[in-house]
């Protein structure tokens, strides 16, 4: 890679990074900035074919970028929709599903940790979907106790998260245990130019138990009540 090609991919990169905003404008106006970079960039460098062949690339490369925002990436969202969810399982490389019931407090816990987990990983499309939204898919993925949460990787289910059983059995868990759960299926991926401001893992003990097998867990909600 050229020390040109090397600084576009860096500034790209960028635009991908967790946002420490909650304002839409902030992050719309970074963007802007970000595009006006590259664009300056690409315009200042000598080689004629570069200056073409980056032009193309950031045009890709920024549509890709707003379609994955639009789509909700970088953030924790809700999507009613039943067909639009079966889309977004079906199309996206990387997507978390926290399947849940407004009346269950452990559905409100498992929201809780999810939104602090999907702001770090932009690459990931995460949402959660009520239960009695999609019946179909519910009954399709054998969907009995909640919280359930699914992860998908380009359209085929990779894991599922029934209740807190694989979270250290409590109510009290970490999102780091979370998390590493996740990193674990292959869901979201670690990016160490993020720093050390991302806590990864989990105590060795809550490890070993999630690759130990689950057990019913009587305090989980089940749909057939």
């Amino acid at each position: 890679m050229s020390e040109h090609e090397a600084k576009l991919a860096s500034l790209m990169a960028r635009a991908n990074e967790p946002s420490t905003s909650s304002s839409r404008d902030h992050t719309q106006d970074d963007d802007e900035d970000i595009f006006a970079e590259l664009e300056a960039e690409i315009e200042n460098d000598s080689s004629a074919a570069f200056r073409e062949h980056g032009m193309e690339q950031l045009k890709r490369e920024m549509e890709q970028l707003q379609q994955m925002k639009n789509d909700g990436h970088g953030q924790y969202r809700e999507v009613t929709d039943e067909k639009e969810v079966i889309r977004l399982s079906a199309n996206k490389p990387r997507c978390v599903i926290h399947f849940f019931h407004h009346k269950f407090k452990r559905c409100e816990i498992m929201d809780k940790h999810l939104s602090r987990i999907a702001p770090k990983y932009f690459d990931t499309l995460f949402i959660r979907v009520f239960v009695e939204n999609v019946p179909w898919l519910v009954e399709r993925l054998g969907i009995k106790v909640l919280p359930c949460v699914m992860t998908f990787m380009n359209g085929v289910s990779k894991d599922r998260i029934v209740g807190f059983e694989e979270l250290g059995n409590t109510d009290q868990f970490d999102t780091a245990t979370l998390e590493w759960k996740l990193l674990d299926s292959g869901v979201i991926q670690k990016d160490d130019s993020f720093g050390p401001t991302v806590t990864y893992g989990a105590k060795p003990a809550v490890r070993s138990h999630i690759r130990g097998r689950p057990q019913d867990d009587d305090s989980d909600f089940d749909l057939d009540d």
